[in-house]
């Protein structure tokens, strides 16, 4: 088995006296590429490094914290693939019931603020040992930030965690470069250097190419000091062009080197190459399922990065808004691997990422000096520059559905209908919906406001509806019958009641009743919490609505789901406050009957 060691017996049985790593993580440990803390471990591996997995250890004693004792170079600490106050909390702010990233769904098994709770255990455990943290939870705190459970700024994560270093972004080059660093014998206080990381210091007089930010203090007590900061932040999330960033905290800066550059596509091959068991470890067969593995074991990661810009969306603050894809071997080369699983029924789940339908190479300009600072790649209108083709993503789809063993392949992550619409050729649409589809495609326009869809950065819904009604076409030359199933959000920053009402009407002209409705969460580091928290039009700066209390934010919700008679009387009242007394009657424009 390639599992890495999850206990001291495992530990010893590969040689290891002393692990080089300890890599903490929120999750229960699936030995598959859909999880970051498997990928980060087998990565350092792959480069001669032991690594020990301590997941979901006991957070209340420091025992579990010593059971592979003090790693020679350091603790690597995660909150898990999913920030662990999104897990624990919907966006009522109530106690979710399950876990899926632990057996039985059980939902104790990681604390609130898991990155912070570990790395403080951890530093009660050995006081000298480095602590670096990575993941998507660390990733997005790294600076001060606006906290939705709280209603409060806290301070970047580093701070609260006591921890020496944060990896950002996707990891794998960056920790390498730690890893060796500390291994030639520099310490982690010496590590102020390297790209994809943040670090604290008292001192930023020798920090190359830094601009300051407003301080921990000037944000607390001025919203638009927030969003000059936020958009600052944004503004420089570019490998090529973006500078070194210093946050001050009475003295203390929280410094963010520029981006990691963007891994080549040939070291994405590498990094999916590696020998992956794609399930839990073998040690919670007794204790019970683990959910998460389910909709990944038979999926691919095809992808990293996303070009999309939508402003509710923290990818391009994590992932980075260059796109690099895998080669068409390297993914066909996973597909034989899932196809020698004895659990394998014939279906491939997924071929996609972030963005199914992106692929590296779209851009000659972003190639060179990354993604542009000043404007989308796509909006109502895509940028000249962009390329736009789905030969490469198709190409890979033909590929793994001629494999034996191979009944269908799905592609089930996001597709940017707003690319796909502006490709002159038919082809891919045409495949889509005759091979990887099945009855529903799922497409999220979020909305139909023009006002609602300009304060979330997506195209108007003419694109949207545009894309309907050539995918309605060509099902109809194909003789399926296939429906597009869209997301939608409501509440979100600057959708107002009028707008949730336009929408109401919309969902009642196509006769559609969503049976799910994501009201906007606002979570860290996304430009729309930024709205949601200043109450700023981040291009102007002038004052933007934002539904926050129970009541808007339960309109708003309603009237998606218009239909539900439990939401009757909340509508009834949604539409008596927008005086739309139009839409309650008998006649067949009313959404509510008298």
């Amino acid at each position: 088995m390639s599992f890495l060691p999850i206990n001291r017996k495992e530990m010893e049985l590969k040689g290891i006296n002393v692990p080089d790593f300890v890599l903490v993580t929120g999750d229960a440990y699936i030995d598959h590429p859909s999880f970051g803390s498997a990928i980060i471990g087998k990565y350092l591996e792959k480069f001669g490094y032991s690594v020990c997995i301590l997941a979901q250890p006991n957070y209340k004693i420091i025992d579990d914290f010593k059971k592979f004792g003090k790693p020679r170079l350091g603790f690597l600490v995660t909150s898990g693939n999913i920030d662990s106050m999104v897990n624990h909390y919907s966006v009522n702010k109530k106690r979710r019931k399950d876990d899926l990233y632990t057996p039985n769904n059980v939902n104790n098994k990681r604390p609130d603020r898991a990155t912070i709770v570990y790395a403080n255990k951890i530093k009660e455990a050995y006081k000298d040992v480095p602590i670096i943290l990575g993941g998507i939870e660390a990733s997005l705190r790294r600076f001060a930030h606006y906290d939705y459970w709280q209603d409060k700024i806290r301070r970047s994560i580093l701070l609260d965690s006591k921890a020496d270093m944060i990896v950002y972004g996707m990891g794998e080059r960056t920790i390498i470069e730690i890893a060796d660093s500390l291994n030639s014998g520099l310490s982690i206080e010496d590590l102020t250097y390297i790209p994809g990381t943040v670090f604290k210091t008292k001192d930023i007089e020798s920090v190359y190419n830094c601009e300051t930010l407003p301080s921990f203090e000037d944000i607390n007590n001025s919203k638009k000091a927030f969003m000059l900061s936020f958009l600052t932040q944004e503004k420089n999330q570019n490998f090529s062009t973006g500078k070194t960033l210093a946050e001050e905290y009475n003295g203390l800066f929280i410094v963010q080197n520029p981006p990691q550059m963007p891994l080549s596509r040939q070291e994405l091959d590498d990094v999916f190459s590696m020998e992956f068991e794609r399930k839990a470890h073998p040690s919670y067969e007794q204790i019970g399922h683990i959910k998460a593995i389910d909709e990944v074991k038979f999926s691919i990661n095809y992808n990293r990065g996303c070009l999309g810009g939508c402003n509710f969306c923290a990818l391009s603050y994590h992932q980075g808004k260059e796109v690099v894809s895998r080669t068409q071997e390297s993914v066909v080369n996973e597909a034989k691997r899932i196809i020698n699983d004895t659990d394998f029924k014939g279906y491939i789940h997924d071929i996609g990422g972030p963005t199914a339908n992106f692929t590296s190479n779209m851009c000659e300009k972003m190639e060179k000096g990354g993604a542009c600072t000043h404007q989308k790649c796509l909006s109502n209108k895509p940028c000249k520059h962009l390329k736009i083709n789905h030969f490469e993503y198709l190409n890979i789809l033909r590929k793994v559905r001629e494999l034996d063993k191979v009944k269908k392949v799905f592609v089930r992550s996001g597709l940017r209908y707003d690319y796909l619409i502006n490709d002159k050729n038919d082809t891919f649409i045409t495949e889509l919906a005759k091979h990887h589809v099945s009855g529903q495609l799922r497409i999220a326009p979020e909305h139909i406001s023009k006002n609602a869809l300009a304060y979330m950065g997506k195209p108007n819904k003419h694109v949207y509806f545009k894309f309907l009604e050539k995918f309605n076409k060509v099902n109809k030359s194909l003789g399926k019958d296939q429906y597009v199933v869209p997301y939608l959000m409501s509440s979100h920053p600057g959708c107002t009641l009028d707008d949730a009402i336009e929408l109401a009407e919309y969902l009642r002209d196509i006769n559609h009743q969503p049976l799910q409705v994501q009201d906007f969460y606002p979570t860290p580091s996304t430009l729309s919490t930024a709205m949601y928290y200043t109450e700023l039009n981040p291009y102007n700066f002038k004052k933007v609505y934002v539904p926050k209390t129970r009541e808007d934010k339960a309109m708003q919700r309603a009237l998606i789901q218009y239909k539900n008679p439990k939401n009757k009387d909340i509508v009834i009242n949604a539409l008596k406050k927008a005086n739309r007394f139009d839409l309650i009657g008998n006649d067949g424009k009313a959404l509510i009957r008298k």
